[in-house]
């Protein structure tokens, strides 16, 4: 029996925190990892696992109930996280070896190799390894309920793709998710040429969302991560998508303008703001009401050289901290269906119940941008997601008129209003945004 790589045990330590303790994917692999010393090719490593694994938890724990004989709710936690990570890698990983049933079994004996059940782990990988492309043929997705358990989703949230976008499109979407998601960073000077020639990548100069000219944003496809997130600390990146770049371009915010950024944490979009406002981005008034969030905005403003911004803790569906903006964006909380591929957990917090309640507090809150605005400004309401009720339900029914975006790119523009944007990741490499401009 080998003994479990670090990358591994970092994931099934992950895994166990997702789904034992409820804590977020990214925040568990970063302690896991901290904990255990990964880094650098291990510590991707041990993320291409956990997050894959946490992704087919749907098909995976199917498949183990299949093969264990017995409901996956009589399998004791420690050994479901054991199976979920064994079977990720032997039914979906590239390079999957003997090795990944190995240890598998081992995380599942724990520290003293004695847990019971571990012989479980064992026969179920065993005979998943041999039965692995009659499994995996097994799976279709002529229907929602037979595409939800082939691309590991919620029923509902098949069934509402498949109303919205149609069969086909559903499809294509559902395997997206389960593919990983581009890397794309702001270059936080704007020097790409120079960034491209200093940096120990294989990155390539990027277009901002629709925009077809090249921005501040780099792609990056490997290299030294380590950097990268040296360089993150240094503010000299910031992790951003082509999508989320496009938000902040059409809101077009210039030198010696107010803008305001409502529901403005972690501050990706609002130190974007203020560097295109020039000045320490004192122009520009930050809204967040979770002080952790307004934290993590001020430090990354500071880093990045937006420490002139002003950062209000407030709730954003009161009455915003001034009016006659130029300019204002907002970014309401939603249910995050257009970054399923970077945020591996979030299809398992999600509900229906959840888009309403987030669709009724957009609304909300879009009336504040729209009560903030001067005559003749700008309104930018966006959210990454991919939802009409939340999305086109909500800019159409805003007091203010839609400007026209799809008019200047009809191949963003969303099937239910053509005067809104919606990106995705299926055929756009990139998150699934929904953008709408508004003239107050």
């Amino acid at each position: 029996m080998s003994r479990p790589t670090p990358a591994r045990r970092a994931a099934y330590e992950t895994l166990r925190r997702v789904f034992e303790d409820g804590a977020w994917a990214d925040r568990a692999l970063r302690s896991a990892a901290s904990r255990l010393g990964v880094d650098g090719r291990e510590r991707a490593q041990a993320q291409a696992l956990a997050y894959g694994a946490v992704q087919r938890r749907g098909t995976s724990d199917h498949f183990a109930a299949l093969l264990a004989e017995r409901r996956i709710e009589r399998i004791d936690p420690p050994l479901r996280a054991a199976l979920r990570l064994g079977l990720f890698e032997l039914l979906w990983s590239e390079g999957a070896d003997h090795a990944a049933v190995d240890q598998a079994v081992s995380l599942a004996k724990g520290p003293g190799g004695r847990r019971r059940g571990a012989g479980l782990v064992n026969a179920v990988l065993r005979r998943a390894a041999r039965e692995r492309d009659e499994l995996l043929a097994g799976l279709g997705d002529d229907d929602p309920a037979s595409a939800a358990l082939m691309h590991s989703v919620p029923g509902w949230l098949a069934d509402l793709w498949w109303e919205e976008l149609g069969a086909g499109d559903a499809r294509s979407l559902l395997a997206a998710i389960n593919t990983p998601a581009e890397r794309a960073f702001r270059v936080a000077d704007g020097d790409v040429k120079g960034f491209l020639e200093r940096a120990p990548l294989r990155a390539s100069a990027a277009s901002a969302g629709p925009e077809p000219a090249p921005g501040g944003l780099v792609v990056v496809k490997s290299g030294d991560w380590a950097w990268v997130e040296a360089a993150i600390s240094r503010g000299e990146l910031v992790p951003q998508s082509r999508a989320s770049a496009a938000v902040v371009e059409l809101l077009a915010p210039r030198p010696g303008e107010r803008v305001l950024d409502l529901c403005a944490g972690p501050g990706i979009k609002a130190s974007a703001i203020a560097a295109s406002l020039g000045d320490g981005g004192s122009g520009l008034v930050a809204v967040e009401r979770d002080p952790g969030r307004a934290a993590e905005l001020r430090e990354l403003l500071q880093r990045t050289g937006g420490a002139g911004a002003r950062v209000v803790e407030a709730d954003a569906s009161e009455p915003a901290p001034g009016d006659g903006f130029d300019a204002v964006l907002v970014d309401p909380p939603c249910s995050g269906l257009g970054t399923l591929a970077s945020r591996p957990d979030a299809r398992w917090r999600r509900s229906p119940e959840d888009i309403a309640t987030m669709a009724a507090l957009a609304a909300s809150i879009l009336a504040r941008g729209l009560e903030a605005a001067r005559p003749g400004g700008r309104v930018v309401y966006s959210t990454c997601t991919i939802s009409r009720a939340e999305n086109e339900a909500v800019a159409g029914a805003a007091v203010a008129p839609l400007a026209d975006l799809g008019a200047g790119y009809p191949g963003l523009a969303s099937p239910h209003d053509p005067r809104c944007l919606q990106t995705r990741p299926d055929r756009d490499g990139t998150d699934g945004f929904f953008i709408a401009a508004l003239a107050p």
